[in-house]
């Protein structure tokens, strides 16, 4: 495979991705701004959080150590979720010998805006001999809204990452699916400022040929990324996932895995939030023993 691999689940943007832009601008220029800046550093006897600057309704709280050295931070939006108009923009920068974990005690909830554009924009810096793990719970996204989602990862030869994204597409327990509404945007991913990949996103919530096809009739998608290359892992993750898919019925998830340069990609498809975040976490929990040797218990919040 060539370096830089689109995920041929999602669409590519268009050219008219310049006109949306415009249009997204206007919509969120007098909107609800929330700003989140953190910086991770090795203090040698443990992991700290040297900076913090904040701005509207995003925070942090108080970093936990339930492991020793790693920093566990919980990423807090207390209105409870994001209408059109919004915007989040969030920075982490994990500085070399860091070790931070980052997750949130919920779901992020986009509401149905009118037509009106939300955005979000996460950007992620991982330097050389540092980790950091981004494990955000699910996106839930309601019928009619309209949300521009952008991350960028950027790594140094030598940085352990592990991120996540699950986006779910209306809400399943009150059968309810994404009849209308809007989902734009990428995730990136660098190596020493060279592009790994890059995964489009283009949901509308009347694109049954979508629907069908792409999400295989599924209201729920994840992505991990695992910044590694290394074929043995790799096997060992295809047998994690060959009895993860035998743990649950036949049609209740779908999951599996692509080997890049120096990135590991597992897909999932699926209904149920608790079912992919047990899955994800199982990945994860082999990905810290093959760095680490020790297998980390789940954040508690998880649980909650």
């Amino acid at each position: 495979m060539s370096s830089a691999e689109t995920i041929p689940m999602s669409c590519s943007l268009t050219g008219t991705e310049a006109t949306l832009g415009r249009v997204i601008d206007t919509h969120t220029e007098f909107g609800w701004k929330a700003v989140l800046d953190l910086t991770f550093i090795d203090r040698g006897d443990k992991t700290v959080l040297k900076h913090r600057s904040q701005q509207g309704p995003l925070a942090i709280q108080r970093p936990l150590y339930p492991e020793g050295n790693p920093c566990h931070s919980y990423l807090l939006h207390p209105p409870g979720g994001v209408v059109g108009g919004d915007t989040l923009q969030i920075k982490v920068q994990a500085q070399q010998g860091a070790k931070a974990l980052i997750t949130t005690p919920g779901a992020t909830k986009f509401y149905r805006s009118e037509s009106k554009y939300a955005k979000q924009q996460q950007t992620l810096h991982v330097s050389k001999d540092s980790r950091l793990e981004w494990l955000p719970q699910e996106n839930i996204f309601f019928p009619d809204a309209h949300v521009r989602m952008d991350t960028q990862v950027f790594l140094e030869t030598g940085a352990q990452f592990l991120g996540w994204e699950m986006h779910c597409f209306g809400r399943p327990a009150l059968n309810e699916g994404y009849s209308a509404g809007h989902l734009i945007g990428k995730t990136e991913i660098y190596l020493d400022n060279k592009l790994l990949l890059t995964e489009g996103l283009n949901v509308l919530g009347d694109d049954k040929v979508l629907k069908d096809k792409g999400l295989l009739g599924y209201q729920m998608m994840g992505t991990v990324y695992i910044s590694i290359d290394d074929d043995d892992f790799y096997q060992l993750v295809q047998s994690l996932l060959i009895n993860i898919q035998q743990e649950y019925k036949e049609g209740a998830l779908l999951i599996a895995a692509s080997q890049l340069e120096n990135l590991l990609v597992i897909r999932a498809l699926g209904n149920w939030s608790e079912v992919i975040l047990d899955c994800f976490q199982k990945v994860w929990q082999l990905t810290r023993e093959h760095w680490t040797e020790e297998c980390p218990e789940p954040p508690r919040i998880w649980a909650t």
